[in-house]
């Protein structure tokens, strides 16, 4: 179905609106998968607060300028999938990759963060990334870990003056 040139418009604001506001973008091939898996794709990708469009390579160039993911401009190229995170940097190509072991036929071909093109090999990188989440609770641990390591140490000095004097007591008793 051909698309009027307003539509066309239309495609490429909404595109480049949430590229503006991504963290990080997928690209990968999707030849050969089915009406169904794609449909399951984008549920999964709804589920995880990624937005996934197949925007024809034109339009994407267009759409991408001006934005960090402007880099991957060149490699649009054959039928693509774009994946943008909007929630944290990995959640794009966590669902990617997840979806890609089980449909060999999704092949991931750019992957893009901070304006920066990295090499589709290290999608399992940016799939490892913490989620917003999970990186408050690491930060949590790691400022809580000396105050609870001087707490046991504190109280330790107490606790071995009252096994030292149970030492003692038992000493006397035993002679």
């Amino acid at each position: 179905m051909a698309l009027n040139i307003e539509q066309k418009k239309a495609i490429v604001a909404e595109v480049n609106d949430v590229a503006s506001s991504a963290l990080s973008a997928v690209a990968a091939e999707y030849r050969g998968l089915t009406v169904e898996q794609m449909t399951l794709l984008r549920r999964e990708a709804r589920n995880n607060g990624v937005y996934l469009r197949v925007v024809r390579n034109t339009l994407a160039k267009r759409a991408v300028e001006d934005t960090d993911f402007a880099c991957m401009q060149e490699g649009l190229t054959g039928p693509l999938i774009l994946a943008f995170s909007q929630e944290d940097p990995g959640s794009a190509a966590r669902v990617i990759k997840d979806f890609a072991k089980e449909h060999k036929l999704l092949e991931v071909k750019m992957v893009s963060i901070g304006g920066k093109m990295l090499a589709p090999s290290d999608i399992d990188t940016l799939a490892k990334m913490p989620t917003y989440d999970q990186a408050i609770s690491l930060l949590m641990a790691v400022m809580k870990a000396p105050i609870e390591k001087l707490a046991r140490t504190v109280n330790e000095v107490p606790g071995k003056l009252v096994r030292t004097v149970a030492a003692i007591k038992d000493a006397k008793e035993a002679a």
